[in-house]
């Protein structure tokens, strides 16, 4: 492993990690390959790492499984906690590494990566405390048969984690895997390898069986695909696009794998006129640009009923339009890049896609080609008013800083729209009355409703999808039911058994 320091900052120049982590080693990749990763915000390389090939695939998947069925397997729900408890530390001594490293890799602003690093501590330390709370059931069945139930590890799981937030993403799926006592293999995003490798190498610390936690990066249609297939993976937790997960579904079919995905969304964000303009449009602006756009659970359909559509349309515009966007190591900027060049191609061609849909563009709409961000992936803040939700840019997961705004004349209405997409991650709402709050709440079809705040996210919360959103739930203790399965016991107290076949 090769680090090349800046005097100014202490992060990596070249970031050189040649090998992968499987088997709680590092290993040269027997048909894998070195590949390059891009800092977006130069549009420069400024890391060289390992990728494996399906060889790499099956040697991990190997570790995973002999893990499961040596040490690890014995070792108690107490120990268990224990490793996770010693993980959730790892995130909170290394949170300023971790963070400089994935904000150099994927353009999170830097401060936006340390607290999204610094919050994962206690998702590791919410999960230790439920290993040892897995329990099972007695049956009342009949007199001298005694009947119950324990709950066991799925078995090997492959975790395949996006670029967006890839830490974050790992730790929802590896921290209840782990609790459950399942084995990983974890397959990173191509595009951004690199804060799960640094993540692999703080491991070193933790006495964590061989064979547990595998992190590997590399292509999805070879090496996930391979991960997705092998017979030796029992479960697939897989966050991405809806369309990879139906592949997926179809693949992993050979063997019956179970299944946890997050697959994006299109979450309507609604705003009654009897709500707090003031805090609602505070929310509207972060969640349109937050991350600079590029989470699942940002409000890209902002619903605003038409007495106030005007007043909040301009404000966001507004808004959007002194919004700072810079470098992620720049302490006053307020948004970053898109994380790779194929995602800003996809979304500078969105932005042609609403125009020519007839949707009036109020704020940016273009690429920012001036000064030091002309060579990175910056887009400025994009807002479309006078949008139809029959428009592809209202339809369409877009991924980027571009929000659209939706005019609704009532309730009846602004549940309709809410409703008219394939998609039902999240959504939000703000009103001040508290009866039409939860009125319309209990009828969104959605994973979560935030009312009068958005993008609420926490451990203990479950968190994911209603239609193409997806299966199952991260998060809260519905997450560790994913990485479990129960086994029936019934025992005959009397050891009698009747001849049946008796004359």
């Amino acid at each position: 492993m090769e680090f090349n320091q800046t005097k100014e900052t202490g992060v990596t120049e070249i970031y050189t990690q040649d090998k992968l982590y499987i088997r709680g080693q590092w290993v040269a990749p027997i048909d894998g390959e070195q590949n390059e990763s891009i800092d977006p915000s130069t549009g420069k390389v400024w890391a060289r790492v390992a990728f494996a090939g399906v060889r790499d695939i099956d040697s991990a998947v190997s570790a995973a499984q002999e893990a499961l069925a040596g040490p690890w397997s014995r070792w108690s729900p107490a120990q268990r906690a224990a490793l996770l408890r010693r993980i959730g530390a790892l995130f909170e001594a290394h949170a300023e590494r971790l963070a400089e490293l994935e904000s150099r890799d994927n353009g999170m602003l830097l401060r936006d990566a340390l607290a999204n690093i610094r919050v994962q501590a206690q998702y590791y330390y919410y999960f230790a405390g439920m290993a040892d709370k897995l329990e099972g059931r007695t049956i009342p069945i009949e007199d001298g048969m005694l009947a119950y139930t324990t709950r066991v590890p799925v078995g090997v799981v492959g975790a395949i984690v996006p670029w967006n937030v890839p830490l974050l993403t790992m730790t929802w799926k590896l921290a209840p895997a782990l609790a459950a006592g399942c084995t990983v293999v974890v397959k990173t995003a191509e595009q951004t390898p690199v804060s799960a490798y640094e993540f692999a190498r703080l491991l070193e610390t933790c006495d964590v069986p061989p064979g547990v936690i595998n992190i590997v990066s590399g292509i999805g249609p070879t090496v996930g695909a391979r991960l997705v297939a092998h017979p030796g993976v029992s479960k697939i937790s897989f966050t991405g696009e809806h369309r990879t997960a139906q592949e997926i579904m179809r693949t992993g079919a050979v063997n019956l794998k179970r299944y946890s995905f997050e697959c994006g969304g299109k979450s309507p964000h609604i705003i009654f006129d009897d709500a707090d303009l003031a805090h609602a449009i505070n929310a509207a602006t972060h969640s349109s640009f937050a991350v600079c756009g590029q989470s699942c659970a940002l409000g890209s359909r902002l619903l605003v009923q038409r007495s106030v559509y005007t007043q909040v349309a301009e404000e966001l515009a507004r808004r959007a339009g002194r919004i700072r966007v810079g470098m992620p190591k720049d302490a006053a900027a307020q948004m970053g890049p898109q994380a790779h060049a194929e995602q800003l191609s996809k979304t500078l061609r969105y932005i042609d896609i609403a125009k020519g849909e007839g949707a009036t563009l109020l704020a940016g709409g273009a690429r920012i080609s001036e000064g030091d961000l002309g060579a990175g992936y910056f887009v400025a803040p994009t807002v479309f008013a006078n949008v139809d939700n029959k428009m592809r840019v209202a339809r369409e997961e877009i991924f980027g800083p571009v929000v659209s705004v939706i005019p609704f004349d009532d309730e009846e209405e602004a549940i309709a729209i809410a409703n008219d997409t394939d998609y039902g991650l999240t959504a939000g709402l703000w009103s001040q009355n508290i009866g039409r709050a939860h009125r319309v709440a209990s009828r969104i079809q959605a994973g979560t409703v935030w009312i009068n705040t958005y993008r609420y996210i926490r451990w203990a919360i479950p968190y994911g999808g209603f239609k193409m959103s997806g299966l199952g739930r991260e998060n809260g203790m519905e997450a560790v039911d994913a990485y479990l399965q129960t086994r029936s016991t019934v025992v005959n107290l009397t050891g009698n058994y009747p001849d049946m076949y008796a004359n």
